[in-house]
């Protein structure tokens, strides 16, 4: 199967994001090297082990049978949670896949659940009178 050479609205601009995004992760984390105290966080890494596993998903709808091709991403993002002692992501099947389809459309924006607060007033520039 060929892929077209224009993606649907928005899918271009936000794929282009996520890879810009993965590059200035690694060339931040880069320097650290593994184990390097101030380098990742357990907050941090599970971001990035989401923003893969969603990624993994978005990009299993780009073909017929992507999605058993990218079963080995999702197993071993399960390995890696386990040895950082992160909570699993979602149970998968014999087949590396996963035992529920995915029924939210974006799981980040579902995934803490966010109060919402009246914003603060205004306050006027420093050095000005009232």
């Amino acid at each position: 199967m060929e892929l077209p050479t224009i993606a649907a609205p928005g899918v271009g601009e936000r794929a282009d994001a996520a890879a810009d995004a993965a590059c200035h992760l690694y060339d931040t984390v880069a320097p650290w090297g593994p184990g390097a105290p101030g380098g990742w966080s357990r907050t941090a890494a599970e971001d990035a082990a989401e923003a893969i596993e969603t990624t993994a998903y978005a990009l299993a709808s780009a073909a017929p049978g992507a999605e058993v091709v990218l079963a080995p991403v999702h197993a071993a993002l399960a390995d890696l949670r386990r040895r950082l002692g992160l909570a699993p992501a979602e149970l998968l099947t014999g087949d590396g896949l996963p035992t529920i389809p995915r029924t939210v459309g974006n799981p980040r924006r579902t995934r803490w659940v966010r109060a919402l607060t009246a914003p603060s007033p205004r306050q006027p520039p420093s050095g000005t009178t009232s």
